[in-house]
């Protein structure tokens, strides 16, 4: 299975940039009526609806008790997960809470003469809503990665919920993570009724400030429909990556990396851009040789071929622009020397530097959050992080004396708005 090889002139790199921007669009007309019907009815009937479409959807036929995972279920799961795999997850969350740690904020007061003082608070928001999909594998990582940055900002309910398994269950190991994660509650509801009910509310689910996690178009489509009603953490879409080389690492590493995120699904891509063409040649037969040997080749056979390819280009310069051009959600450089290339870097969600940084590395164990911007959109949005999960105040405290050094220019600064009761606002302290 091979992917394409491609002359990185500037109208080919265009191509490239078109390509991944056309990934996973589609028609959202009927979906975004299936999904607004879901909310809807949500919104009207509660937890009746939420067990109606856990039937259909997931044949789980719960009732609304049955819907919070007890303690018992957690303690179950912890005891039925590999004691290895517990120990693993558990180094993985010291690393996670350890780097989020670093990004706690905190307010500031400042002075603004005779004895006036601004400055802002930072809280936690109060209700954080953590979604997990199920899938064909649970993801104990995401789990991890979503659920920490909010455990450690602070926030005192964190709302956890993924889809039951037909018998009612969920996937020991999710739950196993979530418990060291932090989650407050962990509730049996998946799709876009989840996002729907965490947005409202019901009965049973409480209403959160915000919804964070990923999941399949029926539920990126909740989110951006109830965003509004509540924050939520970002549009992410298909999974990529693109490795900028210079043909001193091996081979191997880069075609094992390509094939890291082309086997996610199969509109994933993976981008290699390198200046040595004896590399590309290389890769290109590593890649092709690995593919056929992959658990899940008959995705890789959809992928490769149509989102992945590799690039040859006549120098560096051109690799990072074209680089910064897609904003790519990983971004790796396997170069002789990473760092001197890192500030000319502004738009990626992680970066992995040199031979021994692979991608998977940062998904699973490092601890920067493996939730990253997709589809250009580093451009503007960050990877969560702790600071997601706060809101911070504003605060303005002014005495007497500060004020009557300011308030003919609040009141002059008003009136050249037309907004006339605002001006008498400062000047019926003074001029009364």
């Amino acid at each position: 299975m091979k992917c394409k090889m491609v002359k990185g002139s500037k109208e080919n790199l265009k191509e490239q940039c078109a390509l991944l921007g056309a990934r996973g669009k589609m028609d959202l007309g009927p979906i975004i009526e299936t999904v607004n019907a879901v909310i809807e009815d949500i919104k009207q009937n509660g937890d009746k609806a939420v067990l109606a479409y856990t039937k259909k959807f997931d044949k789980a036929d719960l009732t609304a008790e049955g819907m919070k995972v007890t303690q018992e279920e957690i303690d179950k799961a912890l005891g039925e997960v590999d004691p290895e795999l517990i120990a693993i997850l558990k180094k993985a969350a010291a690393n996670i809470r350890s780097f989020h740690a670093m990004q706690k904020e905190e307010g500031f007061m400042m002075e603004v003469g005779k004895g006036g003082k601004v400055g802002a608070k930072v809280r936690p928001i109060s209700v954080a809503g953590i979604y997990v999909p199920g899938g064909t594998a649970p993801l104990p990582s995401t789990v991890l990665m979503d659920v920490i940055p909010a455990s450690v900002a602070g926030v005192p309910r964190i709302v956890f919920c993924t889809p039951p398994r037909a018998d009612g269950s969920i996937a020991p190991v999710i739950l196993a993570a979530a418990s060291i994660a932090g989650a407050t509650e962990i509730y049996k509801v998946g799709g876009a009724q989840a996002v729907a009910a965490m947005a409202y509310g019901t009965e049973t689910i409480p209403r959160v400030d915000k919804i964070c996690g990923p999941g399949n178009i029926y539920v990126n489509t909740a989110k951006r429909l109830v965003f509004g009603q509540v924050d939520i953490d970002m549009f992410a879409g298909p999974s990529e990556i693109l490795i900028i080389a210079d043909g001193t690492t091996d081979p191997e590493f880069a075609a094992a990396d390509m094939l890291s995120q082309a086997e996610h699904d199969k509109i994933a891509s993976a981008i290699l851009v390198t200046t040595s063409q004896e590399f590309a040649d290389k890769v290109m037969e590593a890649v092709d040789r690995r593919s056929e040997e992959a658990l899940r080749k008959d995705i890789l056979a959809e992928s490769l071929p149509n989102y992945c390819s590799i690039i040859v280009c006549d120098d560096l310069a051109t690799a990072i622009e074209f680089s910064e051009e897609i904003a790519p959600e990983h971004l790796e450089l396997l170069l002789e020397d990473p760092e001197a290339v890192l500030d000319k870097i502004n738009n990626a969600g992680a970066v992995f530097m040199g031979s021994w940084s692979p991608e998977p590395l940062g998904d699973y164990f490092a601890g920067p959050n493996h939730t990253l911007p997709t589809s250009g959109t580093a451009r503007f949005f960050s990877p969560l992080n702790t600071g997601d999960f706060y809101k911070k105040m504003s605060v303005i405290n002014y005495n007497e004396e500060s004020l009557r050094e300011v308030y003919k220019d609040v009141a002059a600064f008003a009136e050249s708005e037309g907004l006339t009761c605002h001006a008498a606002s400062v000047r019926v302290r003074f001029e009364n």
